[in-house]
Parts: structure tokens; C-alpha cells; sequence
């Protein structure tokens, strides 16, 4: 199986593409108060580290946007600013920033939204028309009588029509609700009437397990499609802990290939060696390795090569001896107690061997067309919505 993704225009955010033939990127925003350049700045940090491509902070205030000319100046990767209410906490923001967040649903008259526009052009960057479940416009909540899927790309559609009409086309969309199928739908509807990117994501998915699982579910969907070219897993959680999770979305749907794979049985009763530890250890310990390598950790000497056969390297214990193996093939043995140690050393190693000899990530291969399907369509496994309504045109300029 491969997955076709679904071709759309390409915008720059910073030294980021997003769009057309790019590689879908990770996104995470900061919880720390923006106004507190030292602490913002330390989770930045933090985040980067982690692998994070774009970071948003919240821009409450003047006082929030006065400290972003600090916060810019000290980051590496593009900075986002996330607007509601104020319009000139957008006018003040896009003078340093990569990328200025407005959501149509409460960022108020029309006159407002066209000083944006005017400000992100002359600043050339980009804008995100950012639509929520949560605060959709009063006119299409008395139109549905609830959010929905419609009124969710009801909504994106309007302000990008509107938007296109004074002859703006640099931005993103997205459309995101915390309920899994509303959000889905949504993305479908709205991808089948425009060709911008999509900034994907289930918002207030929830604590880091119960958000993790939703958002790989929905996040899943879309992007086994084709729809989706940037992402933010949002979680109750530390935002790195955001950045994990969905560079692991991407890797097992083999669209980004970054950082190691940890392989782990689940454990049974045959089990002699602290695997759930061990695993542990290893995503921690060399979280920092950029390159993509498959490790594996299995309890069982009798199995572990052949369970492992498809890993890089790996161990196995059992019986107060372990193995170490590369490309399922036996290295040596080594006593338990230096198991992890060599284990890491050897990682470490085959990660400088492998960079010395290329680039950090391995490259995908982007199947791309305009129907946005993946060959799953082929088999008859597709996966938008039962009905595709035709989304009416509001006007939008008052």
C-alpha cells in the first residue's frame, strides 16, 4: 500500500514548505504565559530539540506581541502567532513572525480581516484561516443549530472565498473539533472544494493517552488519504510530548521516516529480561538521533532474531545471557547487565556511520494527484463521507 497524497498549492512558512510536494511537518504550540520570554524560550528549546518544524504562541495582548521580536530572535525554526478577538495583536505580530493565526468565527468585521491581509502581504508571509468547532460564526450556528461538519467547511470556505476575492491566496486552512468524525468530515468536505493546504488536527483530543489514541485515529484517517500537509496533535500534555506523537503517526504511515523505532514485544510469561524498561529507556536515551533506525528489544533468545529480522540492530535476553543482533543476523553475546549499555553504544554508532554517508532523514516517495486517495480507493476501501453536500457561499464582507 502506498498513500497518494492529495495535491495542493505550496506555501513557505519560514524555511518551511508546506504543500504540494513537501513532507508533511509537525507543529506544537507553547502553554507557557508569551509575555515570559525566559520560560518561552526554555519550552522552545525543548521543542526543537524534540524534532518540532513550526512553534505557535498565543498572543493574548500587546504586551504578549511586544515579546515576540525576542522570542523570534532567538529561535531556529519558524515562529506562528495565534490571534482571536484583536486584529491589531495581528497587525503588531506580523511584523516579526512567520505565520499570523486568525480564526474567521470571532476575529470580528471584515474591514479588520482585510488590515490583516494587508499586513501579512506586506510583510509577505503567510496567514492560517483557523476554524473551530468551538467558536463558529453566529450565523451558521443558527443556520445548523449546531457545529458541524458543514458548518465547519461552511465557515473556511466563506473566509477563503472572501479572501481570494481581494486577491489573497497565501494561507493554509484548518478546520479542526474535538470530535473525531466532525473533524474527518469536515477536512473531506472542505478538500474537495479548494486546493489549499491543510493544517490538520483534533483540538482538546485530550490528556497525552486519550488524546494520543483520538488523534491518531482522526490524524490517521486523513492522512492515509491523503488529505493533511502540516499537523499538530494537541494533548493536555507537555507540547514535546505532542511532537512524539505525531512524528510517530507519520512514521508508521511511512511518511516521514525520523529518529528510532522502537520494536518491543508486548512481554509474556517466557519473558526473563526488564523488556517494558528497556524500551523505555531507549526512546529517552536516544530520542536525539535525527536518523531512522528500527531497534528492537524482545525477552525471548530462542525467537528474538527472527522476531527481529526486520530491525537494524536489537537485542534479546534470557537465562541470565544476552544477544545482540544486526539485520537478524547474531553479533555476539552479551552478559544482561551490559546489555543496554552495548545496545546504546552501537545505535549511537550506526546513527554517525549512517549520517556520515547521507542526509538526517531518509526521503519518502510522495505519490501525488489531484483526487487525493490513496490505492486504498483501488480496493474499494475509501474513506470520505457518505454524502458530499455542495456548501453554499455566505456573503462574508460586513
Amino acid at each position: 500500500m502506498y498513500i497518494t497524497r492529495r495535491k495542493t498549492r505550496q506555501i513557505q512558512v519560514g524555511n518551511v514548505k508546506i504543500g504540494g510536494d513537501a513532507p508533511v511537518s509537525v507543529q506544537s504550540m507553547t502553554t507557557t504565559d508569551t509575555r515570559d520570554v525566559n520560560a518561552t524560550m526554555e519550552q522552545i528549546r525543548r521543542l526543537e530539540e524534540a524534532g518540532c518544524e513550526l512553534i505557535r504562541v498565543a498572543v493574548p495582548d500587546m504586551e504578549a506581541a511586544t515579546a515576540l521580536p525576542k522570542i523570534k530572535a532567538q529561535m531556529t525554526v519558524p515562529l506562528i502567532a495565534d490571534i482571536h478577538f484583536d486584529h491589531r495583536l495581528a497587525l503588531k505580530a506580523a511584523e516579526v513572525v512567520d505565520c499570523v493565526r486568525i480564526n474567521p468565527g470571532n476575529i470580528g468585521a471584515w474591514w479588520k480581516v482585510t488590515e490583516v491581509i494587508k499586513a501579512v502581504n506586506d510583510h509577505g508571509i503567510p496567514l492560517r484561516v483557523g476554524v473551530n468547532g468551538g467558536s463558529l460564526e453566529r450565523p451558521l450556528l443558527e443556520k445548523y443549530g449546531y457545529p458541524t461538519a458543514e458548518a465547519l467547511s461552511e465557515s473556511a470556505l466563506n473566509a477563503v472565498r472572501a479572501l481570494e476575492d481581494v486577491g489573497f491566496t497565501n494561507m493554509k486552512v484548518s478546520l479542526k473539533a474535538s470530535d473525531v468524525h466532525m473533524a474527518v468530515d469536515a477536512y473531506y468536505l472542505f478538500s474537495q472544494q479548494s486546493n489549499y493546504p491543510l493544517h490538520i488536527g483534533i483540538t482538546e483530543a485530550g490528556t497525552a493517552m486519550t488524546g494520543a489514541v483520538k488523534s491518531a485515529i482522526g490524524l490517521g484517517w486523513l492522512l492515509s488519504s491523503g488529505v493533511g500537509d502540516t499537523l499538530r496533535v494537541s494533548l493536555a500534555a507537555d507540547p514535546v510530548e505532542e511532537v512524539k506523537v505525531g512524528f510517530e503517526i507519520l512514521k508508521s504511515l511511512e511518511l516521514r521516516h525520523r529518529g528510532i523505532n522502537v520494536i518491543a514485544c508486548p512481554t509474556c510469561g517466557r519473558v526473563e529480561i526488564d523488556v517494558v524498561r528497556m524500551a523505555n529507556e531507549l526512546e529517552k536515551r536516544l530520542g536525539h538521533i535525527k536518523t531512522p533506525l528500527n531497534v528492537s528489544v524482545l525477552g525471548c533468545v530462542v525467537n528474538g532474531i527472527g522476531e527481529g529480522k526486520e530491525a537494524d540492530i536489537g537485542i534479546a535476553g534470557g537465562e541470565g545471557v544476552g544477544i545482540l543482533f544486526k539485520k537478524g543476523k547474531l553479533v555476539r553475546k552479551v552478559p544482561i547487565a551490559e546489555l543496554m549499555e552495548c545496545l546504546i553504544e552501537e545505535v549511537e554508532q550506526m546513527a554517525k556511520e549512517k549520517e556520515a554517508g547521507g542526509s538526517g532523514e531518509t526521503p519518502v516517495e510522495h505519490h501525488a494527484n489531484g483526487n487525493g486517495r490513496s490505492h486504498q480507493s483501488s480496493l474499494g476501501l475509501e474513506h470520505a463521507p457518505s454524502t458530499i453536500r455542495e456548501i453554499p457561499v455566505l456573503p462574508n464582507k460586513r
